[in-house]
């Protein structure tokens, strides 16, 4: 696995529920079958959820462990 749970991680392309490319986000969840993907939490400004996108290791990328 790439990714674990907690990584702060950067999109690098736009993601279905309103995330735009750059944005940053927490791996939340795991998974390996049937493909390696990662749940990851985004949040607005006050700190709220603002979307959960899954995401494959190719459409992110650490910014801290």
């Amino acid at each position: 696995m790439k990714f674990k749970e907690y990584d702060v991680v950067r999109t690098l392309q736009e993601c279905e529920e309103g995330v735009n490319k750059g944005e940053v986000g927490t791996v939340v969840m795991t998974f390996e079958i049937p493909n390696e993907a990662y749940e990851v939490e985004f949040l607005d400004k006050d700190g709220q959820t603002k979307a959960l996108c899954t995401l494959l290791p190719e459409e992110i990328e650490i910014v801290k462990k």
